[in-house]
């Protein structure tokens, strides 16, 4: 008994010494040390994820400042009711990626939803957890009372113009706008309602999803205050997107390959995504409301639903032109990579003037195409293979140059559609 405490005690804290080694066989030595290995990382990764849980997950002080500011009368919306004073919406899974965007999974009215909304970056991390919310919010300091429906509509057609660019089809976006803000239908708008749909239009992802069709993007179901609730998330087709965070990054290409093979859609429905997607990019280019750049196009993004129509997973990475624009005019760079807004929306640094231009290197197109390079390729029937990766490839060199965009993007974008859209076409695929 008192060499198995010996012995005990020697693996527990002492993994390393000679007299454990002494006494046990190599091949022992080595599978003790790889336990313990495996019990230290593993506890170091609990113990992180909890960590960053806490920030990352404070939906329910999300709820009390809106709940809150909506009792006081300050705010308004179409399901502050449900939310605050019946609890009819329900929090479930938190998605959030960044403390200051806070996302759930959620049920409303029996449907599958997905809750959105912004925390202020001016609150006090010490306070974060404080169920009793901040006295003042900034947010939602516009329009001010006295204000005019005239004066507000000016108001918002001065915010359209500088997010979206000078646009004439902004005034009809403007009355959308006003149309929403009267949430209880009385044919008026409050100060309050102004200043709830006031602050929906800060969060980019709001205004994305006015801007856009419904068809490529989820839709908005309803709000309270700058909370929003949209259709539930869609399928993912990155599949490595449930793995934690911390082994993403260590996972190799070749399994991402493998991972799509294997676990996403048969390859006429990744053929019907895809289509969808570059449907929307050509939304992106030629919307309504102005050109839109993707900038972060990774496969994380491209969701699906369950007839496999294509769906934006995250509309927070789709910047307006105008937005980038302003972001590159000007700016100091050393090289291109100092030229970028978002995770790869890139312009050319003029080394001379050492400034940032203003087209972007690469544009929607062509990063998609790089994308789905990736997504087609591996199991696309092989008398399309040959094609399909010249016309990839052929899509992958496009520039952002103004001169290009126009005709040739669209050309190229036209014939890809087509290639896949034959292969697919009158089969249970389409």
């Amino acid at each position: 008994m008192r060499r198995l405490r010996r012995l005990a005690h020697l693996v527990l804290f002492c993994p390393f010494s000679k007299g454990l080694q002494g006494r046990l066989p190599g091949l022992r030595v080595k599978y003790v040390f790889l336990v313990w290995l495996g019990v230290s990382v593993g506890s170091w990764m609990v113990y992180v994820h909890y960590s960053s849980h806490a920030e990352l997950c404070r939906g329910h002080v999300c709820q009390v400042v809106i709940c809150d500011q909506y009792r006081k009368g300050i705010i308004s919306g179409s399901i502050c009711q449900d939310l605050c004073n019946l609890h009819k919406v329900e929090w479930r899974t938190c998605l959030s990626s960044v403390p200051g965007q806070q996302v759930y999974s959620g049920l409303w009215q029996g449907k599958e939803v997905t809750i959105k909304c912004g925390i202020e970056e001016g609150l006090d991390p010490k306070a974060r957890s404080d169920p009793a919310p901040r006295q003042e919010l900034v947010l939602f300091d516009k329009p001010t009372r006295g204000t005019s429906i005239k004066e507000f509509r000016e108001m918002t057609l001065s915010f359209l113009k500088a997010n979206l660019g000078d646009l004439p089809s902004l005034p009809a976006l403007v009355g959308q706008v006003l149309l929403m803000a009267d949430f209880n239908k009385d044919s008026r708008v409050s100060l309050a309602e102004a200043k709830s749909v006031w602050a929906l239009l800060q969060r980019n992802e709001f205004l994305l999803l006015l801007s856009l069709q419904e068809e490529h993007a989820s839709r908005l179901l309803g709000s309270c205050g700058d909370l929003y609730v949209t259709e539930g998330v869609p399928h993912g087709s990155w599949h490595g997107a449930a793995l934690p965070p911390l082994l993403r990054p260590l996972l190799p290409p070749a399994l991402h390959t493998a991972l799509q093979r294997w676990l996403g859609p048969a390859w006429p429905w990744r053929a019907k995504i895809a289509i969808g997607l570059l449907e929307f990019v050509e939304e992106l280019f030629h919307g309504a409301y102005g050109t839109f750049y993707m900038c972060e196009t990774t496969l994380a993004n491209v969701g699906y639903t369950a007839k496999y129509d294509f769906k934006m997973a995250d509309l927070q990475q789709v910047a307006p032109e105008a937005t980038v624009r302003r972001f590159l005019q000007g700016r100091h760079c050393e090289r291109s990579s100092d030229c970028t807004y978002g995770r790869d929306c890139r312009a050319p640094c003029d080394k001379l003037m050492r400034q940032c231009k203003g087209d972007l290197i690469q544009p929607n197109l062509a990063k998609v195409c790089e994308l789905l390079r990736d997504y087609l390729l591996p199991g696309a029937p092989a008398d399309l293979r040959e094609e399909l990766g010249k016309q990839l490839r052929t899509c992958t060199t496009l520039s952002g140059l103004a001169s290009q965009v126009e005709a040739h993007h669209s050309l190229v974008l036209s014939h890809l559609k087509t290639l896949l859209w034959k292969k697919i076409s009158n089969t249970k695929y389409s």
